[in-house]
C-alpha cells in the first residue's frame, strides 16, 4: 500500500524556522576572537568574520550600533562581542549580530607576522632591489590559471605590450600547500641544469582576500626562496593595503597584479606616439641641416674665384707693399738726418764749464748753511747736556750723602742695613758726601 507523501518545506520556510529557533534558545553572549575580511558598504553597516585558529564566525554590526564602536574595526584586531546569534534568510548564512564591542588585543596572525618580519629583516632577507628588465624578454608568471589575477595579468600586457612573452607557472595561492608549490617551483626555476637564459624576470602574484588568505605568502620559507631567486622577482599579492613577507622579500612590490603588468611593460600607444614625435623631430632637424648645408654652399660659391683672379690681387697687394716699404724707408732716414743735425747744434753750443760753476755755486751755499748750523746745534747739546745733569744729580744717592747721611759698608763692599748684621768690634767704613770714615761698631741697639 502506498504511504502517504508528507509535504515538504520550502528553503526559506526551513531559513525561517532554524532562525527563530536559534534566537529564542540561544540568547545574546560573548565571543572573543580576531577581526578578518572588515568591509564598510555604502550602507553603513559593518561586516566581517570573527575567527580563531581552528574556526570562524560571520558577523555583522549594523548601522545604528556602529556608530557606538569608538575605534574604527580593522583586520587583525582582537576583539570581544557581545550580541545573538542568527541566521540570514536568503543565503542560510550563520552569523552573529553585534550589540557590543570591546577590544581585546592585537591579533595572534599579525602578532606572528610583525616578528617573523622583524627577525627576517635582521637577517637581510629584505634586502633585495635588483632592477627587473624593460621590457622582460620572457617573463614567468606564478599564479593559480584560474584566478583573476593571471586574466588581469595577460589582458594589462596583451593591451600594452602583445610582444610579451608570458609563461604561466601554475601553482595553488591558498591554504596549506600553497607555499610549499612556490618553494618547489622557484627551485625549479632556477635550478642549473634548467635555467633558461631567455627567462629574465618573474611575477608572483594572486588577487584580493582576507588574512588567512594571502597567509601563504607569509611563510618563511617561501620569503627565503624569494631571497635566493637568481631571477628578479615581482610581488604582487591581494589589493593596494595588503602586505606580505612576499612583497618584502622580492626585488619589485607592485599594489596589484594589473599594477604589476603595467611596470613590467611599456604601452605600445605611448611608445607609437613617441616614435611619431620623434620621427617628426628628426624630419624637421633634417630639413633644417640641409638648408644649413645649402646655405653654406651658396656662400662657398660666392668666395670661389679663378686662380688669375687669385693672382692679380697677390701682385697688387705685393705692389702695394712695395710702396709701403718705400715710403717708410725714406720717411725714416728723413727722421735719422733730423735727430744728427739737432744732436750736432746741441753738442757745438755745450759748455763743460757751466756744470762746473753751478756746483760749485752748491758746495758755497751749502759751506754757508753749515757754518750758520753748528753753533745752534752745539748749544741745544749743552742746554740738554745740561737738563740731564741735574736730573742725574736730583737721583743721585750721592746728593742725600750732601744733606748729612751716610752709608756703612763692610770690608767685602757689603752695605750694611741693619744693627743685627754687624758685631760689636766690627770695622767699618762711612762713606759722607765728600769723603769716607773708618768706624768701629762699640754697641748694637734694635731700635
Amino acid at each position: 500500500m502506498p504511504q502517504p507523501i508528507e509535504p515538504a518545506l520550502s528553503v526559506s520556510e526551513l531559513n525561517r524556522r532554524a532562525r527563530l529557533l536559534l534566537e529564542r534558545d540561544f540568547g545574546q553572549c560573548w565571543v572573543e576572537g580576531e577581526l578578518s575580511g572588515v568591509s564598510r558598504p555604502a550602507s553603513g553597516h559593518v561586516y566581517f568574520t570573527l575567527k580563531d585558529d581552528r574556526a570562524q564566525l560571520r558577523c555583522a554590526l549594523f548601522r545604528n550600533r556602529a556608530r557606538f564602536v569608538a575605534t574604527p574595526l580593522k583586520d587583525g584586531d582582537r576583539v570581544r562581542l557581545l550580541g545573538k546569534l542568527s541566521i540570514f534568510e536568503p543565503r542560510g548564512d550563520y552569523q552573529l549580530i553585534v550589540d557590543a564591542v570591546q577590544p581585546a588585543g592585537q591579533g595572534d596572525l599579525l602578532v606572528a607576522f610583525e616578528q617573523l618580519k622583524q627577525r627576517l629583516a635582521a637577517e637581510g632577507v629584505f634586502a633585495n632591489a635588483r632592477p627587473l628588465p624593460f621590457p622582460p624578454r620572457h617573463l614567468l608568471v606564478m599564479t593559480s590559471p584560474t584566478g583573476a589575477a593571471i586574466r588581469d595579468v595577460l589582458a594589462v600586457l596583451a593591451t600594452r605590450w602583445p610582444l610579451s612573452r608570458v609563461s604561466v607557472i601554475p601553482v595553488p595561492v591558498q591554504g596549506r600547500e600553497a607555499a610549499p608549490a612556490m618553494i618547489r617551483s622557484l627551485a625549479l626555476i632556477n635550478r642549473d641544469g634548467r635555467f633558461d637564459p631567455d627567462r629574465d624576470a618573474l611575477l608572483i602574484t594572486r588577487g584580493g582576500g582576507s588574512l588567512e588568505d594571502l597567509w601563504a605568502f607569509n611563510d618563511e620559507h617561501l620569503a627565503r626562496a624569494i631571497f635566493h631567486s637568481r631571477l628578479p622577482v615581482m610581488s604582487a599579492v591581494g589589493h593596494e593595503v595588503d602586505v606580505t613577507l612576499a612583497d618584502f622579500a622580492a626585488d619589485v612590490r607592485a599594489p596589484t597584479p594589473s599594477a604589476a603588468a603595467e611596470q613590467l611593460v611599456p604601452d605600445r600607444r605611448d611608445l607609437a606616439h613617441r616614435l611619431s614625435q620623434l620621427g617628426a623631430r628628426l624630419l624637421r632637424a633634417q630639413r633644417g641641416r640641409l638648408d644649413i648645408e645649402a646655405q653654406r654652399l651658396d656662400h662657398l660659391r660666392a668666395r670661389l674665384r679663378h686662380p688669375g683672379e687669385r693672382l692679380v690681387q697677390q701682385r697688387q697687394h705685393l705692389d702695394q707693399l712695395e710702396g709701403r716699404l718705400q715710403r717708410a724707408m725714406y720717411a725714416r732716414l728723413a727722421l735719422n738726418r733730423q735727430r744728427q743735425q739737432h744732436a750736432q747744434a746741441r753738442l757745438l753750443a755745450f759748455d763743460p764749464r757751466q756744470p762746473l760753476r753751478q756746483a760749485q755755486q752748491r758746495l758755497a751755499h751749502a759751506q754757508t748753511r753749515l757754518h750758520a748750523a753748528m753753533p745752534r746745534q752745539l748749544e741745544n747739546h749743552r742746554a740738554r747736556l745740561s737738563a740731564v745733569v741735574r736730573e742725574l744729580q736730583a737721583v743721585s744717592p750721592l746728593a742725600v750723602l750732601s744733606r748729612g747721611y751716610a752709608i756703612l759698608e763692610d770690608d767685602q763692599g757689603q752695605v750694611i742695613r741693619r744693627a743685627l748684621d754687624t758685631q760689636p768690634g766690627q770695622g767699618l767704613t762711612a762713606r759722607l758726601g765728600e769723603g769716607r770714615l773708618r768706624v768701629e761698631v762699640k754697641r748694637r741697639f734694635s731700635r
